[in-house]
């Protein structure tokens, strides 16, 4: 027997989530280096954070060869509201994962990578083992490839910072994604001070790592939240910040409460700039890893320049 549909009820669902402004549309996947690079990563069976998340910027990343990389499989232990991610029991660690990780880095011709992955609280270090593996994987068969880690907070894990301090990435992000106040519907399983505290420690283990952070808006925070998490990172030495527009994946998702305007992240921007960060990413479609490549070497000649 067929499903029937009401219409009405259609309509309430495609009303859930509001129409996009002009400034937030993206274009469609077409270029032969998109699908070069989708073959590479299919081919060898490689998951990305690009495709998990429904990410805006696809199309613009892969017809550059830039991906990002997600290790430890695609489900997630925690279920945070504006995620697309699967959330479920976590399946073995694939111990071959680091290098094909490398190999795909190496097919891309990559000279910055970023790798990130689901929250594995099923293991005992979090996860943090194998992205050290995966770090001298890369740097093994891509020498002058620049590392770039994105990473989950290794809550209760206390052994992952030692671990990660063995061979620590260039770049050390791990994304605040929202204010304080909104962590309890937003980040159910995380903890603000916690992140803080992971981004304050691996600064102090090596000074001369770039450490990263990024927020969503648009999920009802005021200003006046952002610039004191703008502070808090600051206070913590973090070097660069991102800021993006929230955009929920499905109407069952955190709920957007409203598009910001390119206007607003100009002035977030000037603020962040304003505060002492050495870079800083703010627009409607900004994520963590947009333009990382580019974003790392301003970085460098932002802090040789002081």
């Amino acid at each position: 027997m067929s499903e029937v549909r009401h219409p009405e009820k259609i309509n309430r669902v495609i009303n859930s989530i509001p129409k996009k402004p002009s400034w937030i549309r993206v274009k469609a996947p077409t270029s032969k280096f998109f699908k070069s690079t989708n073959k590479i990563l299919k081919d060898k069976k490689i998951v990305t954070v690009c495709e998990e998340a429904s990410c805006p910027n696809i199309s613009e990343c892969w017809q550059k060869k830039h991906a990002t990389f997600m290790i430890l499989g695609d489900i997630c232990t925690r279920a945070c509201s504006f995620c697309n991610i699967k959330t479920g029991k976590p399946g073995f660690v694939d111990i071959d994962e680091p290098l094909k990780i490398a190999e795909a880095v190496a097919e891309l011709d990559l000279e910055h990578v970023v790798v990130t992955s689901v929250d594995r609280d099923d293991l005992i270090d979090g996860g943090a083992e194998h992205f050290t593996k995966v770090i001298n994987s890369i740097r093994k068969l891509n020498s002058g490839c620049s590392v770039e880690v994105l990473t989950p907070d290794f809550n209760k894990k206390p052994e992952a910072l030692n671990i990660l301090s063995s061979d620590l990435p260039d770049v050390f992000n791990h994304n605040l994604e929202t204010v304080p106040r909104l962590y309890l519907s937003i980040r159910p399983g995380s903890r603000y001070f916690v992140s803080l505290k992971l981004l304050s420690d691996i600064k102090k283990l090596n000074p001369n790592i770039f450490t990263k952070s990024g927020l969503m808006v648009g999920l009802g925070e005021t200003k006046a939240e952002i610039y004191q998490v703008m502070d808090d990172l600051r206070s913590a030495d973090v070097d660069f910040i991102t800021i993006g527009q929230y955009l929920p994946p499905t109407q069952k998702h955190a709920k957007l409460e409203r598009f910001i305007t390119p206007k607003e992240f100009y002035e977030y921007k000037q603020m962040a700039i304003a505060k002492g960060f050495l870079m800083v990413a703010s627009s409607p479609l900004t994520r963590s890893s947009y333009h990382a490549s580019e974003d790392f070497k301003v970085m460098q000649q932002n802090r040789a320049s002081k």
